[in-house]
């Protein structure tokens, strides 16, 4: 039964990389906002998506990533892997769009608890790629008493950020 399961994966598994239509893989860099501003510099990550097309314009899929915190003044680096739930608007006749991911973002961090993901972007359609600009944002709890952070309170660890994604093929 186990090498019935196994063999059943494979078989899903290879079928969508056959299918790689809806595949995007890409990058962002982008400024800390928030409470994320008080103890990182900037950010980077990487994120990859599996679209569907559900009707002209509309797509709906799945995403994750890493978006990276680089600490400032002594404060330790943060990060976060978002698994989210992806909805793409693209305008007809012009190579526009709106999308927004809503979901978890699980922290790599003991002292910041995981929470509720939130990324709206605006950005340019080309062939096989896509620039855009995008605001991501973390609703969590912080641990601890530290110097950043005070308090247990729910902390908004968000960045503005300017990324590229590019469709695989």
């Amino acid at each position: 039964m186990r090498k019935l399961l196994l063999l059943g994966a494979f078989a899903l598994l290879g079928g969508l990389m056959q299918a790689q239509e809806g595949f995007r893989l890409g990058g962002h860099v982008g400024a800390p906002l928030g409470d994320a501003s008080d103890a990182a510099s900037f950010t980077i990550g990487v994120e990859a998506a599996y679209m569907w097309n559900i009707t002209k314009g509309l797509d709906i899929g799945a995403t994750t990533g890493y978006s990276h915190f680089f600490g400032k003044d002594n404060a330790d680096d943060f990060g976060f892997i978002p698994i989210a739930v992806s909805g793409k608007y693209k305008f007809d006749k012009l190579p526009l769009f709106v999308e927004m991911d809503l979901g978890a973002a699980i922290s790599t961090r003991n002292y910041i608890n995981s929470g509720l993901y939130i990324a709206p972007r605006v950005g340019y359609q080309m062939k096989n790629a896509e620039l855009y600009l995008g605001f991501q944002n973390i609703s969590s709890k912080h641990k601890h008493y530290d110097y950043y952070w005070f308090g247990d309170d729910r902390f908004n660890f968000g960045a503005i950020n300017l990324g590229v994604n590019f469709f695989l093929k």
